[in-house]
């Protein structure tokens, strides 16, 4: 799976606005629902703010993964976010969280909701691909850097 296919440059954003968990939830919220006009920002700021309370989406290292289902879309969409600083994200490693990956997926969507988290689990346990992420200066060298991954551990 490439993980680029779930983005689109208008949902990739280099932000230093940001400066607490919930403000970037809505944000992302804000830029998923511009890919869906069926989608209200609200519906989906609930969404990802009802998985975070069953436990923080943070993995640590400065990354987060907040994602949530939804009614209304037939495919899995993606945000992402770069952060200036961190925020306190409630990171099992108690790290603030400067780069979040936000995931939408249809209501119905169980396999590939899972096996999406988990190419984005190691792509961003790859130490390397992480220090390409933090080092793009703009949206779309970030995005540029998403689709280097291959998902072997590394990118180009």
């Amino acid at each position: 799976m490439n993980i680029s296919d779930l983005l689109a440059p208008d949902r990739v954003v280099c932000s230093n606005e940001v400066s607490s968990k919930k403000r970037a939830i809505e944000m992302l919220s804000e830029l998923l629902a511009s890919s869906s006009p069926e989608l209200a920002v609200g519906e989906i700021f609930d969404s990802l703010l009802s998985r975070e309370r069953l436990g923080s989406t943070g993995l640590g290292r400065g990354v987060a993964i907040p994602h949530g289902r939804v009614s209304g879309i037939d495919n899995a969409v993606a945000a992402m976010l770069k952060l200036d600083r961190g925020v306190d994200y409630d990171a099992p490693d108690k790290e603030p969280v400067d780069i979040l990956f936000a995931l939408l997926v249809p209501r119905e969507s169980t396999d590939e909701h899972l096996q999406i988290l988990a190419t984005l689990a190691h792509m961003f346990a790859d130490s390397t691909t992480l220090a390409h992420l933090r080092d793009a200066e703009d949206s779309d060298a970030l995005l540029s850097q998403v689709s280097r991954w291959k998902g072997g551990g590394e990118s180009e």
